[in-house]
């Protein structure tokens, strides 16, 4: 071995011992307080801009100083039904209205005074948006909305239950807020286009796991005056409410008349075709003949117009829309053609009275809007906003059996 590898071979030998031999110096941590840096800055400036006042949005509306519009609930004709509630942040208006419509119905046939579980409905509906949403591979609307019979379809196949043994509300929750509970199925199921994994079982267990977190499981039997009910019994032994006496009457020009169609909007997302369409002067007259003979109705169309107004709780059509004496079907279609017409909000309707020769109708309404006026959880609707605005509503088939017998069976 040559010399200088010796050296170096010797001195690599002698490296622990030197590294011991010298003593270690260790870090120490301390506390210090965290002073301000850009960041900091950046969070100011933020704070500033977003601390300028920013200009009022404001909205066209008809000015009615001046007008004789109703002011109270208590000029109306009206039929029994429960308290207005609040459907709260959910766009589940259709299972309200006609949950209220149907507590009417019952009261009026059997005298029994039923407080009724809407979100059960919102369940059973979401978890068959979910299996139509795997059958068709994701060319199925999946949104909050409905239709008023859906209930109907929902309570035929899932019974109901009352509001006292189901709420779908956490302990401490105040109102309804579907908003973190949608966003999440949604983006579940949209995402399944992309995973291709379209197994039914799989995602309707899935979206009911969502479900109960937000909501609550809905129970399989409950008690009702000491009596046990399964929502099934419920509904055919208690109420004694057959959903199949219930029928939509709809107006729309681009169906036929006098024939059972289509009602062709994304709030019908299964494509339901059991419509009875009727031109507008029989869907008015059948309306007005229905309220006055003490049947009430869940009704719905549109509820953004510039003669909507929640402070004063009226609905009316401006002259600067259209003139009373223009209403009529083409103008109805029109609006519904050019979307100014949507299917926006559904309703009960509960009573009426005639003013200066024209009907008014009030409407409870689940909506927050209608706690802004006078008349909390109300609003009083014109005969022109009902004729050129609302396009469908449920009634009884008794309550049309006239209308009904020009159908061809």
């Amino acid at each position: 071995m040559k010399p200088k590898a010796i050296l170096i071979m010797f001195l690599i030998s002698l490296f622990p011992f030197l590294t011991f031999a010298q003593e270690k110096t260790l870090d120490k941590g301390i506390f210090i307080e965290k002073k301000k840096g850009f960041y900091d800055e950046i969070l100011q400036g933020i704070k500033q801009y977003d601390s300028i006042p920013k200009p009022v949005k404001r909205y066209f509306k008809v000015d009615v100083s001046g007008m004789d519009l109703p002011k109270s609930i208590h000029e109306f004709k009206t039929y029994w039904y429960n308290e207005p509630v609040s459907q709260g942040r959910t766009g589940t208006c259709w299972s309200f209205s006609t949950t209220s419509f149907l507590e009417s119905e019952v009261y009026r046939q059997h005298k029994k005074k039923v407080k009724l579980s809407e979100i059960y409905s919102v369940y059973w509906e979401y978890t068959e948006k979910a299996k139509r949403f795997v059958e068709e591979r994701g060319n199925s609307e999946f949104g909050e909305g409905s239709e008023a019979n859906a209930v109907t379809r929902i309570w035929k196949k899932y019974g109901c239950v009352p509001e006292d043994v189901y709420n779908g509300m956490m302990p401490g929750q105040k109102f309804h807020d579907h908003k973190k509970m949608f966003n999440e199925m949604n983006s579940y199921l949209q995402n399944l286009k992309v995973t291709n994994e379209w197994n039914e079982d799989e995602v309707v267990n899935t979206i009911k796991s969502i479900l109960n977190h937000y909501m609550g499981e809905p129970p399989v039997e409950f008690v009702v005056d000491g009596k046990k009910y399964t929502p099934k019994e419920y509904l055919n032994n208690y109420l004694q409410i057959n959903p199949d006496d219930y029928v939509d009457i709809l107006s729309y020009m681009q169906q036929p008349y006098y024939q059972q169609v289509e009602y062709e909007v994304p709030d019908n997302w299964w494509h339901n075709k059991d419509y009875y369409n009727v031109p507008l002067d029989e869907f008015m007259s059948a309306l007005k003949s229905a309220i006055r003979n003490g049947y009430t109705m869940s009704i719905g169309g549109d509820d953004t117009e510039p003669g909507y107004l929640a402070q004063y709780d009226v609905a009316i059509v401006p002259t600067f829309d259209i003139p009373s004496e223009y209403i009529d079907g083409n103008a109805r279609q029109l609006r519904f053609t050019n979307k100014s017409t949507t299917d926006d909000h559904g309703i009960h309707l509960v009573g009426y009275m005639t003013k200066d020769g024209k009907d008014w109708y009030l409407i409870k309404d689940s909506a927050a809007g209608s706690r802004d006026g006078n008349n909390f959880g109300y609003y009083f609707y014109s005969e022109d906003y009902v004729k050129l605005k609302m396009m469908d509503f449920m009634v009884h088939r008794d309550a049309v059996k006239d209308l009904l017998s020009k159908f061809n069976k």
